[in-house]
């Protein structure tokens, strides 16, 4: 991706070595979560989390989301937060920036106006309004708050363990999390959790694998808007990024086999597909996942 020319955005507070960090919960190797999803490793699990959405804790028989927690003090979130000013800080800097302009315009287009997010970079331990979390679990979004938290070391893992490598396919994770943000602020996220708490299980995980599917949409309509800024390669890291991703291919890697009905973010097929139209139409009214 050609980034050099583009700001970095000022929505972004950097808590990584702040204190707070602690050790929390520990998840035993090769222990199974609830829900009758097999998780092997913890970055599995975290990786669960990565397709935005659905908070480990909650199959783990923890409230997620919807769990009530104290928020963190203002000063905590948001005082002594510097931007941040590393390599890797100033590359999701700028993909954030990216998105602003590509949501902003949308909006604009549609005669909403687009309210930017924050995102928080953090390392090892962070609190957000939706509960605590380890960098374990990966990169998630709160629409408490309306912020996305991310422990930047997830990129270095995708890459050494799941072969999902490249700026672009990282780029694809923030674009991910912010497409959750454009669900949340179009009422479609409230819409979707009321009807899971009213639905079975399996009914539940459906329509979770449809929030992410549309999120995965929403992502290729932001690529689309920024192909200038993209190399020859780039779309392809993106598919291999959504491809690593499947709760088809993470189940296989993790307990040798797959459960359909358990699914929460789609097969890797399903993910592909959803991206690579919200690429090829740049159309958010074709990411209707739900229709």
């Amino acid at each position: 991706m050609r980034l050099d020319d583009e700001q970095a955005s000022s929505n972004v507070e950097d808590r990584r070595g702040q204190r707070g960090r602690r050790g929390g919960f520990r998840i035993p190797m090769g222990r199974r979560g609830g829900g009758g999803i097999g998780i092997g490793t913890i970055v599995i699990l975290g990786i669960m989390w990565l397709v935005f959405g659905v908070n480990p804790l909650e199959m783990l028989g923890g409230g997620g989301l919807q769990q009530q927690t104290q928020q963190v003090p203002q000063t905590q979130q948001q005082q002594g937060a510097p931007a941040a000013n590393d390599e890797m800080g100033k590359f999701a800097s700028k993909v954030l920036s990216t998105t602003e302009r590509t949501w902003a315009r949308i909006f604009k287009e549609n005669n909403r106006q687009y309210q930017e997010p924050r995102m928080v970079l953090f390392s090892g331990y962070v609190q957000s309004a939706c509960g605590a979390a380890q960098s374990a679990m990966g990169p998630f979004y709160c629409p408490r708050d309306k912020k996305i938290y991310i422990d930047l070391s997830f990129f270095r893992d995708m890459s050494t363990r799941l072969g999902a490598s490249g700026d672009f396919a990282h780029a694809y994770v923030i674009a991910h999390e912010v497409g959750h943000h454009v669900q949340t602020l179009l009422g479609i996220a409230e819409k979707v959790t009321a009807a899971r708490l009213r639905s079975s299980k399996t009914e539940a995980n459906r329509l979770s694998v449809r929030m992410e599917l549309q999120a995965d949409c929403l992502a290729g309509v932001w690529a689309r808007d920024n192909k200038n800024i993209l190399e020859q390669g780039d779309i392809e890291e993106g598919i291999n990024a959504a491809t690593a991703i499947g709760d088809d291919r993470l189940q296989k890697r993790s307990q040798g086999y797959v459960v359909p009905e358990s699914f929460t973010h789609g097969t890797s097929a399903q993910r592909v597909e959803w991206f690579k139209r919200g690429i090829q139409t740049g159309d958010i009214r074709q990411c209707d996942t739900f229709g």
